[in-house]
């Protein structure tokens, strides 16, 4: 009896230990001297085996109505995970959508997502592109059908969860785990904040550019404040897209649209939400000579900026400085191979 009743707590344990083997949480790579990250941890406990999840699934067009999109079709690592293609985001069947893909990183600080801030919960965000007729065109309920007849997303599901079954919590959660985790704070400028490297005098005088005239919506270290500015661009008509007011209905939100991140600016063209920019030099060209004033616009931008055009290069010089190439080209956020011919 009493061998017996020791071979029972053995199994017990090797299976509690076996369990918290597989779901291995650890602590999210948050950079020194940043805010708090305001995504929601203890409701989705980070860990490697989910990450491993949700970048397959970003990068699977399994994901879509034909098995022809997937998230990374418009968000590319290789360009902070927006896309350089297109001005505006293509989806099945060679739709065309209505806004320019975002850049993806330093999600686990942001509060509310989209160009407009409809969307304020992370773990919800996949939903709405996954949906869109104009992006990927299907339902989740598909979706998950797809991933329990898969054996290669079953294992994942196993090894992340504990058991195989995806649900649209699971789905939903791992995708958000793989975005969090698309982490950039490795860039020259990083290193000159903490004291390991220097800028060049020209990268020193667009630095002191960049804080008099842009550090006001695009905060340090992460360069936006997250909020939404009119910025006093025109209506693009082919669009007729007036930001944050087709989400408040309030006029004083019309042409407000989220202030995006600076991080990475070299490699994420186009520029705004409607791509209408395809250089660094265009945007500051709006910003100091081609804003139009309306009762919208932000107080920062209620008087162009003035720069001489040694200034603009210099500036453009700084803004170089939050290229990230250890960010653009991780391994670790790129095509999984084993998603070539998962069973």
């Amino acid at each position: 009896m009493r061998i017996k009743l020791i071979h029972i707590i053995f199994l017990f344990l090797f299976f509690v230990i076996t369990a918290f083997a597989i779901i291995d949480h650890i602590e999210f790579p948050a950079p020194k001297g940043w805010p708090k990250p305001v995504y929601d941890f203890k409701s989705n406990p980070y860990s490697k085996e989910k990450i491993e999840l949700g970048r397959s699934l970003f990068y699977d067009p399994l994901l879509s109505v034909n098995n022809s999109t997937s998230c990374a079709s418009c968000h590319s690592p290789y360009n902070a995970f927006s896309h350089t293609d297109h001005q505006l985001s293509h989806g099945v069947f060679d739709s065309i959508g209505s806004r320019n893909a975002p850049a993806l990183m330093n999600l686990a600080w942001k509060s509310d997502f989209m160009w407009d801030g409809s969307i304020i919960n992370l773990n919800e965000q996949a939903l709405t592109p996954l949906s869109h007729t104009a992006e990927m065109g299907e339902r989740i309920e598909n979706v998950l059908l797809k991933l329990n007849n898969k054996k290669y997303y079953r294992t994942l599901c196993a090894n992340a969860y504990g058991d195989s079954l995806f649900t649209k919590d699971r789905f939903l959660k791992s995708l958000a785990q793989f975005e969090v985790s698309l982490v950039s704070a490795e860039s020259k400028y990083d290193s000159v904040i903490r004291h390991q490297a220097y800028f060049t005098e020209q990268e020193s005088k667009g630095y002191r550019i960049f804080k008099a005239n842009c550090a006001a919506c695009h905060n340090e270290p992460l360069f936006t404040n997250n909020n939404f500015k009119n910025n006093g661009l025109a209506l693009n008509p082919a669009l007729n897209d007036f930001g944050r007011m087709k989400i408040t209905h309030q006029s004083k939100d019309s042409m407000f649209f989220k202030v995006p991140s600076l991080r990475n600016v070299e490699y994420s063209f186009p520029y705004m939400h409607d791509g209408r920019f395809t250089k660094l030099s265009e945007v500051i060209k709006h910003y100091t000579s081609s804003i139009i004033n309306n009762p919208n616009i932000s107080k920062e931008l209620k008087n162009s900026i003035a720069l001489s055009s040694s200034e603009r290069v210099d500036l453009i010089t700084f803004l170089l400085t939050l290229s990230d190439k250890k960010f653009l080209f991780n391994p670790q956020h790129s095509f999984p191979k084993q998603l070539i011919n998962p069973e």
